[in-house]
């Protein structure tokens, strides 16, 4: 399977397996393992979602936003539980607001998971650990 690099953001052909004990770029030689989140920009947003072959899981956030702060640690927590199973990314709506546009961002946080480069499903609104959890196995 293919997997971003959240380090270099190169691609990676890896074996899929249900767990791993080691898995790293075979460009920087960093670990594929590391599940923190990934910031996203109009010039990496596609070539990381057209790249995996698993799910990336998309904060659209911003500074600002009460509720985005208090998801954050969530968010974080929640990444670490799929290494190699989902790609935990971030998108600040401030910095990126040509990606907010492009998907119609309308209120903060909301949650994107994209599957074989395509939107599968969007939620709007804090989501505690528990329930980031469930969403993101559902579509593993």
């Amino acid at each position: 399977m293919r997997v971003v690099c959240p380090h270099c953001k190169s691609v990676n052909n890896i074996p899929q397996k249900e767990s791993y004990a080691k898995a790293n770029c075979g460009k920087c030689k960093s670990s594929l393992l590391d599940t923190k989140p990934v910031e996203l920009t109009t010039v990496n947003f596609d070539e990381i979602i057209v790249n995996s072959d698993i799910p990336v899981v998309v904060d659209f956030w911003a500074p600002w936003c009460g509720p985005c702060k208090m998801m954050a640690p969530n968010f974080e927590k929640s990444a670490t539980k799929f290494p190699l199973k989902a790609l935990f990314t971030k998108v600040n709506t401030e910095n990126e607001q040509l990606l907010g546009s492009r998907f119609g961002i309308r209120s903060i946080p909301t949650i994107i998971i994209f599957k074989n480069s395509k939107e599968v499903h969007r939620v709007s609104g804090a989501l505690d650990e528990a329930s980031l959890n469930r969403l993101v196995t559902q579509f593993m």
